[in-house]
């Protein structure tokens, strides 16, 4: 009885310890810094709906989270959210776990319908990011706006907020 009390308590803590070692976040190097010039993702493609959908089921498929990020490479909130994703840190964990698609809006002249077609209200204000579960329910419906202030913002944060959404 003893052993196998011990064997059950032995199991437990490597358990107990695999999940809190797991739950912590990833941190950033502080040698981590963006590149220059920052990113360009924009294409001024403009999508369809099925286009999307395509993007969403292929990366399901793959075991990945689906990422759509709304933006123009005009602004700089864009720029370094892009920038800060290719971290190579934060790279690493979004091949891992996500694909992203980045998404066109111009100057709010194309693709808006888009945000539409995800109940997402069609304002101003990018990067617009959506953040998908393997479901294809949108993870952060309420938060799509947190990042149109990406240049105030520590690049831990953003890290963290992804890792948090990774299932």
């Amino acid at each position: 009885m003893y052993k196998s009390l011990v064997k059950y308590l032995s199991f437990s803590y490597l358990f107990l310890l695999c999940f809190l070692v797991s739950a912590e976040n990833l941190k950033l190097s502080n040698m981590e810094t963006l590149k220059m010039p920052l990113p360009l993702p924009y294409n001024g493609v403009v999508y369809s709906e099925v286009e999307i959908d395509n993007f969403i089921d292929k990366t399901i498929d793959d075991f990945k989270q689906p990422v759509i990020v709304f933006g123009g490479n005009w602004c700089p909130d864009c720029r370094i959210f892009s920038g800060v994703i290719e971290l190579p840190s934060i790279n690493k964990f979004f091949k891992e776990n996500y694909r992203i698609m980045y998404v066109d809006v111009g100057r709010y002249e194309i693709n808006m319908n888009l945000m539409s077609y995800f109940d997402i209200p069609e304002e101003e204000g990018v990067p617009r990011v959506l953040v998908f579960d393997k479901q294809r329910k949108i993870l952060n419906n309420s938060s799509t706006k947190e990042w149109t202030t990406a240049r105030d913002r520590e690049y831990q944060e953003i890290f963290d907020y992804f890792q948090k959404l990774a299932e």
